[in-house]
């Protein structure tokens, strides 16, 4: 998933200057390439971490708790363009040994960032290079919505965006869309058949990211697609774990018209494990 940068300081010694960060103003239109689906942009906007993020080594969270060492909150403000969602921290909560996002209404739109809908984001505070990225989760299922599992830097760190995604969406929930970005370059998107309904149980999704020059994905321990950057340079500066569920507008075409239906959709988690290489 895209971005709107976001002013930051530069990488030193394996240790990120992220003070000063401040938003800017998305692109109103954003390009569009075939098939109707945006060039897509994120907002990371301001994060209360630490004026340095260290780089992490492994860990395995089953949000026995929400580590606030580890996780932090997006909370009042909104990426913009295609995002048609406000982020609030209420909105990320734990129990039972899950972590879940729920998309609602509640304070739509004065307390949703002026949006008609409010959800939750949460990523590390620190970055993590190379290594195997795993998730346990289970998706929404409706149409207009994506539940997400990705690493993520860009400008807010003082670094050039690179992305690695996993993203199921709403509308066809049989299916797991790939992608990566190098800085800031997409445009490489697969469609994953997973053989199963994402939205009806807890699955485990991997992203491998090797410095030898390959991007592994693999649900439930089995290799389900590879990018060697034979369709374009791989990620190489290291980034955040990062979770979230929203709605789209305006491209209908990619992810289908979303109607709220009138109750919470929740995306929940159950463990993420890193495992650095």
């Amino acid at each position: 998933m895209p971005a709107v940068p976001v002013h930051g300081a530069p990488l030193a010694r394996g240790r990120l200057l992220a003070d000063g960060a401040r938003n800017e103003t998305p692109h109103p239109h954003p390009r569009r390439r075939r098939g109707g689906r945006p060039r897509r942009r994120r907002r990371r906007g301001p994060h209360p971490v630490p004026a340095f993020a260290a780089i992490g080594g492994s860990f395995t969270d089953n949000f026995n708790s929400f580590n606030t060492s580890r996780w932090y909150k997006a909370d009042g403000w909104s990426n913009g363009s295609m995002f048609n969602v406000g982020w609030r921290a209420d909105h990320v909560w734990n129990s039972g040994g899950v972590t879940g996002i729920n998309l609602d209404t509640a304070s739509c739109p004065a307390g949703c960032s002026g949006k008609p809908y409010a959800s939750g984001e949460f990523r590390t505070t620190d970055l993590y290079s190379y290594g195997r990225f795993e998730v346990r989760m289970m998706a929404v299922k409706r149409s207009g919505t994506v539940t997400s599992f990705f690493t993520y830097t860009g400008p807010s760190d003082g670094q050039p965006w690179d992305e690695i995604d996993i993203e199921i969406l709403g509308k066809n929930t049989t299916q797991m869309q790939t992608n990566y970005f190098t800085n800031g370059v997409g445009g490489h998107e697969t469609i994953i058949n997973l053989g199963f309904d994402a939205s009806t149980g807890y699955h485990n999704y991997a992203i491998e990211w090797w410095n030898r020059g390959t991007i592994n994905w693999f649900v439930d321990g089995r290799l389900v697609h590879q990018e060697n950057g034979s369709r374009g340079p791989l990620p190489t500066r290291p980034q955040r774990i990062m979770a979230n569920l929203w709605p789209g507008i305006g491209v209908d075409g990619w992810l289908g018209p979303f109607v709220y239906p009138g109750t919470p959709l929740t995306a929940r988690y159950d463990s993420v494990t890193y495992t650095r290489y």
